[in-house]
């Protein structure tokens, strides 16, 4: 148990792993914003389309 403990203290002291921690976060919050994206042009887009094949 003492080297469990001794290995959670060693890697919060370290700064690899909170950097890791927040590299996740930030892509998490990159394919949050490039899904919302993708998903309001694919509706915009979609409408012009049954828009211009309504006016054919």
């Amino acid at each position: 148990m003492k080297k469990f403990t001794e290995k959670v203290v060693n890697f919060l002291k370290e700064e690899d792993g909170p950097t890791a921690v927040e590299y996740a976060v930030m892509m998490a919050l990159i394919i949050v914003v490039c899904l919302s994206t993708v998903k309001t042009i694919g509706t915009k887009a979609n409408s012009q389309f049954t828009k211009i094949a309504n006016n054919l």
